[in-house]
């Protein structure tokens, strides 16, 4: 699991989400990554990313976490930045966690309001809207291509596992790659970094066992979203198809791109 990730200094959380075996197959490696943001990306970090050969990058992130942090990029990067305008996180546009972290002392606390947030957002409008690019992307375009939101965690985590599963990865390796954020490449950064913002709001009222939990990712987090959508829609497939546009067609196209 580890050697799928990719080792950067400024970015965290990179890695390729390909590579397990799927209906019919195994997702080709080195077509599907997943990071946060690009915002810290150093000189060494970005000339990685450029020979990866990404053409897509889908940004989950909303309107304001992209004025706040903007994504470096190569000088030679000629791809396509894909999202929907508006907030994805919260009206006031935070991140995922950010928003999650508010209000909140404990541990106990943190994790509750985790499985309250993955329940919502598999049906944020913006966020759906954004997923909606994505499918489509993966259904259209062979090339690599790179997901991300502020952490590469929430956002990304529930967007990535909604395509693994619409292609027959098994259970147990949905939740394994899920997880695999809590130990990809520099944790502890990854942590302290996010952290700041979520200290500067919340950092007086929150012990730091609370602040680890906002920051990691925990089974019954991505069991609370597909349970929403399932709650919703009866079966995830279903959900994909009235929310998220993936009909079989679509699925079938993704298929065929994704899968050898």
């Amino acid at each position: 699991m580890e050697n799928r990730v990719l080792p950067l200094s400024g970015i965290h959380n990179f890695r390729d989400y390909g590579g397990y075996q799927a209906r019919g197959g195994t997702l080709r490696a080195g077509r599907l990554w997943r990071s946060g943001h690009h915002f810290g990306a150093t000189a060494d970090d970005l000339e990685a990313v450029h020979g990866l050969g990404i053409a897509k990058v889908i940004d989950l992130r909303g309107d304001s976490e992209r004025m706040s942090y903007p994504c470096l990029r190569h000088e030679q990067f000629a791809g396509q930045v894909v999202f929907h305008p508006g907030e994805t996180a919260s009206e006031h546009g935070r991140s995922a966690h950010d928003e999650a972290a508010e209000g909140i002392r404990t541990a106990d606390e943190a994790r509750d309001s985790m499985v309250k947030l993955y329940a919502r957002l598999p049906f944020r409008p913006v966020l759906v809207g954004t997923f909606r690019l994505y499918l489509q992307t993966l259904a259209d375009d062979a090339q690599p291509s790179l997901l991300h939101c502020f952490a590469g965690k929430d956002r990304t985590g529930v967007g990535a596992a909604v395509v693994h599963r619409l292609l027959g990865v098994h259970a147990d390796d949905v939740m394994a790659d899920y997880l695999l954020t809590n130990t990809a490449g520099n944790s502890e950064a990854r942590i302290a970094a996010a952290a700041v913002s979520v200290r500067a709001s919340f950092g007086p009222k929150m012990d730091d066992n609370a602040l680890r939990m906002v920051m990691s990712v925990q089974p019954e987090f991505l069991e609370s979203a597909f349970a929403s959508m399932e709650r919703e829609h009866g079966t995830l497939e279903a959900y994909a198809e009235a929310v998220l546009g993936a009909d079989a067609g679509l699925v079938s196209r993704m298929e065929e791109r994704l899968i050898a």
